[in-house]
């Protein structure tokens, strides 16, 4: 699917605000505010097991029923199945609005189908309920290169890097811009 530069303008527009701003509606989870805080500090080999913490945290939604569409609608994705991921995802955001990981793992589901306005759009209202989950922002840098907002990923990809500083792929991906970006101001 072709996404046109000038659907993308206000949608863009929204989701750099979420990025920037964060804010979010994500309920106050003081063990969770602990283990990004130790994050920011972590050297690499803590940082990595506290990553995973983090990630296994957000993925629980509260929910047994919840829990199993999301890692049915993962396990839908790593089959190559994106459209029996996108119908068990967009159960999951219809049962459970306020699950950020739910709006991430059907943005992922979206954007293997190659339906980046959506994939843009669940992304957002992720980012508005967690504006900490790197792994969601990370998509966004990802899909943002993918229609052609170079800028906009970089700075997604300098706020993984400021939440999670040892997030390999963030650096990376900052690192492959730079290269096919030189001379030009990111």
């Amino acid at each position: 699917m072709s996404v046109h530069r000038s659907n993308l303008n206000p949608l863009l527009a929204a989701v750099t605000a979420a990025l920037c701003f964060g804010g979010g509606a994500r309920a106050a989870d003081a063990r969770l505010d602990e283990m990004f805080e130790a994050l920011r500090n972590a050297p690499a080999p803590e940082a990595a097991r506290l990553g995973e913490d983090i990630r296994l945290r957000l993925s629980n939604s509260g929910s047994p029923a919840m829990n199993l569409l999301l890692k049915r609608g993962r396990d839908a994705m790593a089959a190559g199945d994106a459209y029996l991921a996108i119908e068990l995802l967009g159960a999951l955001t219809d049962h459970a609005p306020e699950f950020a990981e739910g709006w991430h793992a059907r943005s992922v589901a979206y954007a293997r189908a190659g339906l980046m306005g959506p994939a843009l759009d669940d992304l957002e209202r992720s980012l508005a309920l967690d504006p900490r989950n790197f792994l969601a922002i990370y998509s966004l840098g990802a899909l943002l290169e993918e229609v052609g907002q170079p800028v906009l990923a970089a700075e997604a990809y300098r706020q993984v890097a400021t939440i999670h500083p040892h997030f390999d792929d963030a650096g990376h991906a900052l690192e492959r811009l730079n290269a096919e970006t030189r001379g030009t101001d990111l």
